[in-house]
């Protein structure tokens, strides 16, 4: 999967297309002001989707990012960092919470999405966008 960085793509168009792929992952995108320290809670999530890319980084690099299973969760995150100045968060479903994916971020992505669907057997309803139940990994 490739996804074409610019300034008009909405946070949540990135967050549909990469869950079309990984449907037990999820990205989530966090702001940080000057001088704030960088820890991904939800203090520092952007809760407002809609909002376009412009709006939340600061490299205004446009490009490609390519997406594959095969690639750390690690490596997707500053992936996004260091070439656009956009800070996300990879999380996984686990039941009804998402936890974040912080302490396996040396697992591929096809690793975390395959852990994701064990935990979420046919008794539980596909994984909502919903960020009420977010917990992160210890």
């Amino acid at each position: 999967m490739e996804i074409i960085i610019h300034d008009s793509y909405k946070l949540s168009e990135i967050q549909e297309d990469f869950r079309k792929h990984f449907p037990f992952l999820k990205i989530e995108f966090f702001s940080f002001g000057p001088g704030t320290e960088k820890l991904f809670t939800k203090e520092h999530l952007i809760k407002d989707t809609p909002q376009t890319l412009r709006d939340i980084r600061h490299i205004h690099f446009s490009g490609p990012i390519s997406i594959n299973g095969h690639q750390k969760v690690k490596t997707l995150e500053d992936h996004f960092r260091d070439q656009y100045g956009i800070e996300i968060q990879v999380f996984r479903k686990s039941g009804e919470t998402w936890l974040q994916t912080s302490v396996t971020d040396d697992w591929t992505l096809s690793e975390q999405n395959k852990k994701g669907e064990e935990h979420n057997h046919a008794g539980f309803e596909k994984p909502s966008t919903e960020f009420d139940e977010y917990h992160e990994q210890p």
